[in-house]
């Protein structure tokens, strides 16, 4: 091969990517309001394959302790999502009403990787997923909730390449064991006290799983003793015991689905239990006993990249939504005569509502969620619009929870909004810029009054507590 061919070859990829990028940028742009920044596409000529030449990864990691310690402080916020998977904070701590100036205070705040992962918390540990470039290294790091202190750092070798982040998912902890899920599809299973070793799982050769364009965004399901994985290659889904690394049942892959950026949602649909997933060409309902799959869809799929969670709005409807033009959609599952039906009851257009990147929440029989244009919506659940927060209150592609009967809503530069969670109109009670940086997405967590949030390359905890 002359020296032309092997420039070509080397650089092509990535130059149409760009040019891809600028084109869709640009009729993006002018279909958006002023001002309002383009999404952004994964950059072609990446690694999604992954690497299966030589000893996995995960056989190289290191235990690295530090000088930080457990807090005694309440408060728990395990895994995606929260304590239910649902966004929202169970908790009883009384949350100030306003923030004077220089409010929220923080607590810590601690240098991270380029990433969007959140933060899980419980016995006083945040668990962290973060990256190390100069060390090309993917680790979970545990720090306390008190200082942000290094508690112990578990890492193993990894190359991966700048893209728009690296680390994207969230952690799932007990009080024995943290799950992890790495940007290649890595899973660790950890001593959540010490840190040490217990399983590992690289979906990608022992499954056949295709890393996602912008790398995994899968977070782990522990459902009682075992964890929930879709690894979408050889297995849809997997059920594996917590505590040994065991596979317990496997679900067939007959139609070649592959990984999402989704996470698994459990619920109770039709009185069974059931892992709802939605891969890149439907939606599928897994039954949890046996892993048998109950039924599927091809009803709701998504182009680019498929990213919001299922929300379960009763034991028989699903609210499914994204970007990308896709809208939403609620699903209506029944059963009859042991056979089970997947339909839409109704779909969304993009401009009525989306969610491009954050799952929508279902708080008091009312759905909250920020919609393509960067408006926080209020949706009933026959997808009227309750009220929309309007252009002056926009909040792009960053994250929200619900605690203490509050929304707390960020926007993309690290700026948050509290706002009543009603569906009587958007009620903004206060703002405050809480991060410095940019891209500020990665999901929230409470934990006792204290909030943890981040931007591209940096954790801030915010103490919320009314004084």
């Amino acid at each position: 091969m002359n020296r032309c061919s092997v420039i070509l070859a080397k650089y092509l990829p990535a130059a149409l990517g760009f040019v891809a990028a600028g084109v869709l940028a640009y009729i993006w742009g002018t279909r958006l309001p002023e001002g309002w920044t383009p999404l952004r596409l994964p950059l072609f000529g990446g690694d999604g394959a992954g690497d299966t030449s030589g000893a996995s990864p995960l056989e190289k990691a290191t235990l690295s302790a530090s000088g930080g310690s457990a807090a005694d402080l309440p408060g728990a916020w395990p895994g995606f999502r929260g304590l239910k998977r649902d966004g929202i904070s169970p908790e009883d701590t009384p949350l100030a009403e306003a923030w004077a100036g220089g409010e929220p205070k923080p607590v810590w705040s601690v240098d991270a990787g380029e990433g969007h992962a959140g933060a899980a918390v419980l016995n006083g540990r945040v668990y962290l997923m973060d990256y190390d470039r100069a060390a090309q290294t993917d680790a979970l790091r545990c720090l306390s909730l008190a200082d942000g202190k290094e508690i112990w750092k578990f890492s193993y070798p990894l190359k991966v390449k700048r893209n728009h982040g690296m680390s994207r998912t969230v952690p799932a902890v007990t009080r024995q064991f943290v799950v992890s899920l790495g940007p290649k599809c890595h899973v660790s299973c950890l001593d959540a006290v010490s840190g040490k070793y217990v399983w590992g799982i690289d979906l990608v050769r022992e499954y056949g799983t295709t890393v996602p364009a912008w790398y995994a965004g899968q977070c782990p399901l522990i459902d009682g003793g075992r964890v929930i994985l879709a690894p979408a290659g050889s297995s849809l889904m997997i059920a594996v015991e917590l505590a040994t690394g065991k596979v317990l049942w496997k679900t067939p892959n007959p139609r070649d689905w592959k990984m999402t950026h989704v996470s698994i949602t459990p619920m109770e649909l039709g009185g069974r239990k059931t892992y709802v997933y939605c891969g890149h060409r439907g939606v599928a309902g897994i039954a949890a006993d046996d892993g048998s799959l109950l039924w599927e869809t091809p009803e709701w799929k998504i182009s680019i990249a498929t990213v919001p969670s299922p929300v379960p709005v009763s034991d028989s409807r699903i609210f499914l939504s994204g970007g990308y033009e896709a809208g939403s959609m609620m699903l209506e599952v029944t059963q009859q005569d042991g056979k089970w039906q997947a339909k839409p009851a109704f779909r969304l257009d993009a401009d009525t509502f989306g969610a491009t990147q954050q799952t929508p929440i279902l708080h008091a029989g009312h759905l909250y969620g920020v919609r393509p244009n960067g408006e926080l919506v209020c949706l009933d659940l026959q997808g009227k619009v309750r009220w929309a927060s309007g252009m002056n209150h926009r909040f792009g592609l960053g994250p929200f929870l619900v605690a203490d009967g509050k929304i707390f809503v960020m926007n993309d530069d690290g700026e948050m909004t509290m706002a009543q969670a009603t569906p009587d109109g958007f009620r903004p009670l206060a703002h405050a810029k809480v991060l410095d940086g940019h891209d500020a997405w990665g999901p929230m967590a409470m934990a006792g009054g204290r909030l943890i949030v981040r931007d591209l390359t940096r954790v801030v905890c915010l103490d919320l507590r009314k004084k």
